[in-house]
């Protein structure tokens, strides 16, 4: 009697085991292909997470990010493998970028559970570790081993060190990343007359720009020059212009970095950083150069006035009243010879069969290349930014929620997944899937990305650091000063000054309110910018010549250079 009640109470569950191993194997034949893992190692991957899910089958589970490509196939693609696979109904939201970090701030502050797993950029990590409402990942792992997968393999992800506090705390798990560098008509650029009539002009070859003088030369060469190729205009450099919180994006993802502003330091620049934040020990200390900061200095009026000089020199006319959304897709039309500030997230995009950059036999006209640096750059300084979309986990959210929303983060990192996420929306995050060999075959295809992420050089380009205490406070500061100087309404200097002080006024009022768990900010007392332009690195003292000689580099070098001959 028994036996039988135990065998009657047993065969449900092991028809429900079944079906979840059935679904396993379907996913993994059918989409999970390339991988990393063998076809063996991904059934044994995949049934920690069947074993793992057991008891929170049944649960709804919600988790949001923004609308990139590698997202939508997660919400449409993944998360369908995840609900069959665990039995967890997980719905995966998209929203645009800034209504992300409206929730998540709604969140955050109120209490109240909106989401259970969110995708949120890097960028917040100083927001983060600083007000004490994220659940780190270490906590997650320390304290819930049985919902950590085995094969995790924290040391594979690249982009660790982005989501890490100063106490070295792991605070998110990247999903997803992108860098933004330079491109350019590899085509036009190895023309034989076109190099010639360069050379004639500016005394060297015409290749990569090293330096922003260099990139500058290009961009007067193809658009007072050259100006037509093949009977099509042309324009030496893209941008966008128009009064749009994407202007913000514009400088704060690392333009006064790439211009030399800040510190030397990697992954960011210490004391002071690319928003020209100065940091006492970790205490935000000051923007403006009165407070030894240096969003307002010599190399911050520098970058912002090259930036209004080439959007209305060199680019297309339209290109100023563009939104950064309507700016990305231009250069894929076929009359722009080069982009100092360019997403790989565009790579999909820029590669799609028909399009005038890309050759019949579907290899790109175009390549990416390092970001030239400007002036003010030193050795050690990082060169650009890199997007880091990461998992993060919120303390409001209910604990068997959250665990829920961890599983299936790790699903869609999974050795299992990633690969085949990775050639999808090419935005890498573990080291095993770059240097895989779907990555080899792919690397004709796709522009320099390959190579970009297997050379040392992508480790000079990092997100927003942890001096930025309150992200989403300080970022909307930016594109409302910025839009005054790219619109002729200041100059760069005006805008900066105002720009510095609004800082000042956040990180005091932050301060004054004592909101913030450890490392709040702690003003300086304001004194005479001299006395910090004295002191050695930020704020550095204005140069007497902001147009060194222009540099360029051949690209094939460049890749004998990362060893990817």
């Amino acid at each position: 009697m028994a036996l039988s009640l135990v065998a009657c109470l047993s065969a449900p569950s092991l028809a429900f085991a079944d079906q979840y191993q059935d679904a396993a194997k379907r996913w993994i034949e059918s989409e999970f292909q390339p991988s990393t893992l063998t076809p063996e190692e991904q059934m044994a991957e995949m049934q920690w997470f069947i074993d793992a899910a057991e008891s929170l089958r049944g649960q709804e589970i919600n988790v949001v990010s923004e609308t990139l490509t590698t997202h939508k196939y997660e919400s449409e693609v993944l998360a369908k493998a995840f609900r069959e696979i665990t039995g967890i109904n997980l719905t995966h939201t998209l929203l645009q970028e800034g209504d992300v970090v409206q929730k998540l701030q709604t969140q955050m502050y109120s209490g109240t559970n909106i989401y259970d797993g969110w995708v949120n950029d890097s960028d917040l990590i100083g927001t983060h570790f600083r007000y004490g409402k994220v659940v780190p990942i270490d906590t997650i792992t320390e304290k819930h081993p049985e919902f950590t997968s085995p094969t995790l393999d924290l040391d594979d992800f690249i982009g660790l060190s982005f989501t890490t506090s100063p106490d070295g705390t792991l605070y998110q798990l990247p999903d997803q990343q992108f860098a933004n560098l330079y491109w350019f008509r590899a085509d036009w650029f190895a023309d034989p007359e076109l190099k010639k009539q360069f050379e004639e002009k500016y005394g060297y070859e015409l290749g990569v720009p090293v330096n922003w003088s260099a990139y500058e030369d290009i961009a007067e060469f193809f658009t007072n020059d050259v100006k037509t190729i093949d009977g099509k205009r042309v324009y030496g450099h893209m941008d966008y212009g128009k009064k749009d919180p994407s202007l913000g994006w514009r400088f704060t993802d690392a333009w006064f970095s790439m211009a030399g502003a800040g510190d030397k330091g990697i992954p960011n620049g210490l004391p002071v950083d690319e928003w020209g934040i100065r940091v006492d020990e970790c205490h935000p200390v000051g923007s403006s150069m009165s407070r030894g900061g240096a969003t307002n200095s010599p190399a911050a009026v520098y970058a912002t006035e090259k930036y209004v000089e080439w959007l209305r020199k060199y680019a297309p006319p339209a290109a100023q009243g563009m939104t950064f959304s309507e700016a990305g897709p231009v250069p894929a039309q076929g009359n722009i010879a080069q982009q100092v500030f360019w997403y790989t997230a565009f790579t999909a995009d820029m590669t799609k069969e028909g399009l005038p950059v890309v050759n019949e036999d579907g290899t790109p006209k175009w390549r990416m290349a390092p970001s030239p640096v400007g002036a003010y750059w030193e050795d050690g300084m990082k060169k650009g930014y890199q997007d880091v979309g990461a998992w993060t986990f919120l303390e409001s959210t209910p604990e068997k929620r959250r665990l829920g929303a961890w599983l299936y983060a790790q699903f869609v990192t999974s050795k299992t997944a990633s690969l085949k996420k990775t050639l999808v929306g090419l935005t890498p995050i573990r080291e095993s899937d770059i240097q895989s060999q779907a990555m080899t075959d792919a690397a004709p295809k796709l522009g320099g990305l390959v190579e970009f992420y297997r050379s040392p050089a992508r480790l000079q380009w990092t997100p927003t650091g942890t001096n930025v205490p309150d992200y989403p406070k300080l970022a909307q500061l930016w594109w409302q000063y910025v839009s005054q100087a790219a619109s002729g309404e200041s100059t760069a200097q005006e805008a900066l000054d105002g720009l510095a002080e609004a800082q000042d006024r956040i990180l005091e009022r932050l301060e004054r309110a004592g909101v913030q768990e450890v490392c709040g900010p702690k003003l300086n007392e304001p004194r005479d910018p001299q006395y910090w332009i004295d002191q050695p690195g930020a704020p550095k003292p204005k140069l007497e010549n902001e147009k060194p000689q222009g540099v360029t580099v051949a690209y094939e070098e460049l890749l004998k250079s990362w060893g990817q001959e």
